[in-house]
Parts: structure tokens; sequence; C-alpha cells
């Protein structure tokens, strides 16, 4: 990937772009959601587990993405830990509400979205971290210098590509 006609810089950095949101989506699940470890034994109560999580992650994602529609924003420009937030805050109303009052319930629910759009996350394309290991055991150098001074170093490597 070497060849600058082949591998453009622009595509290279769209790619390392969209990298960069699956690693912030597969971070939503593992830490926000609380799977980071799971808690199950059995295998078959491990798929179940993620399996559930999965499922908890969709709907709150479908959620999110009704709230940018609302309000004609992107769904990724939401915040998902934000939108968990939210829903836990508004859950004791909705089932409080009950299944009888339709419209009531509606009126609660376009609340909700309207609550979950107020949580915006900047659009950061720029940004990159340095791939060195701290305290955790990871593929990657330990990171022996502070992350700006990390950061400046790769800026100079690949400002001298």
């Amino acid at each position: 990937m070497l060849d600058p006609q082949r591998y453009p810089k622009q595509e290279l950095a769209e790619l390392y772009r969209a990298r960069w949101n699956q690693e912030l989506d597969l971070r939503s699940i593992k830490t926000t959601m609380q799977m980071d470890v799971l808690r199950c034994k059995t295998p078959e109560s491990v798929r179940k587990e993620a399996w559930t999580h999965l499922l908890a992650y969709n709907l709150i994602r479908t959620v999110m993405a009704q709230a940018a529609a609302k309000h004609g924003v992107l769904p990724r420009t939401l915040s998902f830990k934000g939108a968990m937030q939210t829903l836990e805050a508004f859950q004791p109303l909705i089932a409080q509400i009950g299944p009888r009052n339709r419209s009531r319930r509606s009126h609660f629910y376009q609340e909700l979205l309207d609550a979950i759009a107020t949580h915006r996350v900047a659009n950061r394309p720029d940004r990159f971290e340095p791939r060195r290991k701290k305290k955790r055991k990871a593929p990657y150098d330990l990171l022996m210098k502070s992350r700006a001074e990390t950061k400046l170093d790769i800026l100079k490597r690949v400002s001298k590509n």
C-alpha cells in the first residue's frame, strides 16, 4: 500500500475514519452496556447474554435513528450513552402510563425522541490516537511519552512520507 497512485491518501484517511467509527460502536457495546465482562458461566448462557446485549444495542440505535430523523441530523451525531441515560430516565414514566393510554404514550415517546436528540457528539474527522498500551496487555508498544508528544511523532513520520 505504498503506491500513492493506487492508494491515495484521501481514500486511506476515509478507511481509517470508518474503522474509527466501528471501534466506537464496539466500545459502546462493550463498555457503555457493561458487556466488557460477561457474567455467565456456561457457553449457552454466554451466547444468550451476548444476544441480549446486541438486541438491546440495536433497539437503542433504532430509537436514536428515529430521533435523528425527527430532528434532521445524522444518527452518528447523537450520543449513545446519552440515549441510554435518557431511556433509563423515561422508563418509569412510560411504565406508569401503561398500554391503555395510547395518545399519552405517543406524546411521551415524541418527548423521549426530543430529549435523545439533545445529546450530541461533535464530529471529529481528524481525530487519531497513538497505538500504545499503558497498563493493559495489548499488541502495541508501551506508551513511554505523553499522548501529545506521541501524536507529534506520528505526524512527523506521516509528513515525511
